[in-house]
């Protein structure tokens, strides 16, 4: 499925559509170019899950954490790693436990899709170069059949 985002407020939207259905367990791995938007859009899933505060790039931490939020969110940017074996070494699984995952730069950890729950969403220039935005190219795992945002 694809979703047009023409802009920064249909961006917000749609991290709240995703939001709203994300449960423990549950990968939202976000692809595309530097710049793409997928901080943008981690920014908003999380807010949206009920995180009120400042959301920083995990660029240089690789992972942020949020508790708080329903469900509690691991926030992780993978851009930095090496080797997917890095992924393990930071103890991914056990910040994964009761929690759901955002990604950015999956592939560098390597990849989720195989997993169930979850959510790829590749984040492209919109096809109309005059118009900006982007494009969301969503795919689901067996978990999100029913659930797509």
């Amino acid at each position: 499925m694809n979703e047009a985002l023409p802009d920064l407020a249909a961006m917000a939207a749609f991290g709240a559509r995703v939001a709203a259905l994300l449960r423990a367990g549950d990968v939202v791995a976000l692809s595309g170019s530097l710049g793409a938007g997928k901080t943008t859009l981690a920014r908003a899933i999380i807010a949206a899950c009920g995180h009120g505060g400042e959301v920083p790039s995990p660029t240089f931490t690789i992972l942020e954490t949020y508790p708080e939020c329903a469900p509690p969110l691991v926030h992780a940017d993978f851009y930095r790693l090496a080797r997917p074996a890095e992924a393990e070494e930071l103890g991914l699984d056990d910040y994964r436990e009761g929690a759901a995952l955002i990604a950015e730069w999956p592939d560098r950890a390597g990849g989720f899709d195989r997993e169930p729950g979850c959510l790829s969403i590749i984040l492209q220039p919109a096809e109309d170069p005059g118009g900006g935005g982007r494009t969301a190219i969503v795919r689901g795992g067996e978990a999100w059949l029913g659930r797509m945002p």
